[in-house]
């Protein structure tokens, strides 16, 4: 057993961080479930912006410096107008089921990173 232990600690390798860049904001989809209707949006760090009754403030989007295009992060707070938060975290944009808002009417997604 303990050479089994030591033959996989021999040939584990180094698991390397993935290199990532800030951008300067993100696109988001926003998807009224009611009406079907979707809008894009491009929202900077830091910005807050209003879409039916949600209130999304984005505080960073980061995205791999090998991979521009895709696999963006973004962290979102998403509030209701009274105040309620509904979603706090990180969204993926590769996976947004990963972390999804969950409200009955609306659905908000991040499709990249917005780099200037």
């Amino acid at each position: 057993m303990r050479c089994v232990g030591l033959c996989a600690l021999l040939l584990a390798q180094q698991v390397a961080a993935q290199e990532v860049a800030v951008g300067d904001g993100a696109l988001l989809r926003w998807l009224d479930k009611a009406s079907g209707a979707t809008t894009d949006i491009e929202l900077r760090n830091g910005a807050t912006t209003d879409f039916g009754q949600l209130t999304v403030t984005l505080s960073e989007c980061r995205y791999p410096v090998s991979d521009p295009a895709s696999n963006a992060f973004a962290h979102l707070s998403i509030g209701r107008a009274g105040g309620d938060a509904v979603f706090d975290g990180w969204m993926i944009a590769s996976s947004p089921a990963l972390s999804a808002l969950d409200d009955p009417r609306y659905d908000i997604w991040v499709l990249r990173c917005i780099k200037e």
